[in-house]
């Protein structure tokens, strides 16, 4: 294939916009409409457009996957509305990039993963940290063991609270699937990425400290997470740590991730793009860190809140919808992101280790 592809966008929410704003860099892809309940979010996403782009808009996925008009979609709506948006774009047999997280419950994510084995078209989980530039050069040179074989991995985001969305849905775990579902998704599939193996255990001690702690909805209180430590076991026996901090609006960098191996520490700084090499060198030795900085195309970086990565996410999923490439995130690795997340939840909640077996993996 190689004509235009047609992009259709449902949700024209903050990270709608940020699609909108991809596409318009990506050779080869042309949005055409958006589908929102919300008649506010088509004036926002024909100015995200630009003038030059007439985009045709619907009320749901519907009626946008019975258009005819679009090729492949982006699903960017509220995580609790997946399954139902999804339904008639598989129904259509259009290629699908599903937002994070995949669903909010594992069952909704399992019956995701079984539609998409069915669809002709290509279905991928959206994970844009795996494709940030700096990100995807320390995994490269984790999987050729620099440091040697991988014995322990950190991960550590240290950020600033949820951002104001429409209605403030992600306020609540029954929309979001829960902290450790609606955003640490990204870190568990990262684990699993970089680990190469598959979750057994979990244990996560999390809490809502500081953030929406005055806030009420029609009388309720926000009963989201918004700090936390998870410690996941792996089948290989490589021990993986998350450190969430949702209150740490001032901190230089706001990803870090550390790789220890037997020989050496391997860690990358975001969005600095640093990597540091760190050979053992015996307690009384002199230091020898090796630091190297991986660029990101200012124009990537300056087309939405991910360091770069929702573009080359773009790139790699028309070439695969092209058949020029893979698929690099399926539905499976969405469904097994959710389920680490979703035993995160149950253990800060229930103040005990959860078990993979627990959940059906």
């Amino acid at each position: 294939m190689t004509q235009e592809v047609r992009y259709g966008l449902v949700g024209g929410g903050m990270m709608g916009i940020e699609h909108i704003r991809n596409l318009a860099l990506t050779p080869g892809a042309k949005l055409v409409a958006v589908a929102d309940p919300r008649g506010s979010a088509f004036s926002t996403s024909q100015s995200a457009a630009g003038d030059a782009v007439s985009l045709a808009t619907f009320e749901d996925s519907a009626a946008l996957a019975k258009s005819g008009l679009v090729d492949a979609v982006i699903v960017a709506s509220p995580n609790n509305t997946h399954r139902r948006v999804l339904e008639p774009l598989f129904d259509a047999g259009l290629h699908i990039l599903c937002e994070k997280p995949l669903a909010t419950t594992i069952d909704d994510a399992r019956w995701i993963v079984e539609r998409a084995a069915k669809s002709p078209g290509i279905f991928w989980t959206a994970m844009e940290y795996r494709f940030m530039p700096p990100a995807a050069e320390f995994i490269r040179q984790v999987h050729a063991e620099r440091m040697g074989p991988l014995r322990m991995l950190a991960i550590r985001e240290h950020r600033y609270p949820f951002q104001v969305k429409f209605g403030d849905w992600n306020r609540f775990n029954e929309n979001t699937g829960g902290t450790m579902v609606e955003k640490c998704c990204h870190f568990f599939d990262l684990m699993r990425l970089i680990t190469q193996s598959e979750a057994v255990r979990v244990y996560c001690s999390g809490a809502m400290d500081v953030n929406h702690v005055d806030e009420r909805y029609d009388g309720r209180k926000p009963d989201i997470i918004d700090n936390s430590y998870t410690v996941v076991d792996f089948a290989n026996g490589v021990r993986a740590m998350l450190d969430l901090c949702m209150f740490a609006d001032g901190a230089e960098n706001e990803e870090e991730i550390m790789a220890v191996g037997d020989n050496a520490r391997l860690e990358v700084l975001i969005p600095e793009g640093a990597i540091l090499y760190s050979p053992r060198t015996g307690r009384k030795a002199a230091k020898q860190v090796e630091r190297t900085v991986v660029p990101v195309d200012e124009v990537a970086m300056n087309a939405g809140a991910h360091f770069g990565s929702t573009l080359y996410e773009h790139q790699h999923f028309l070439a695969a919808v092209r058949g020029e490439g893979p698929v690099m995130v399926t539905a499976e690795d969405g469904l097994r992101a959710v389920a680490i997340g979703t035993a995160a939840e149950i253990s800060a909640r229930e103040g005990r280790a959860v078990d993979m077996a627990e959940l059906g993996f």
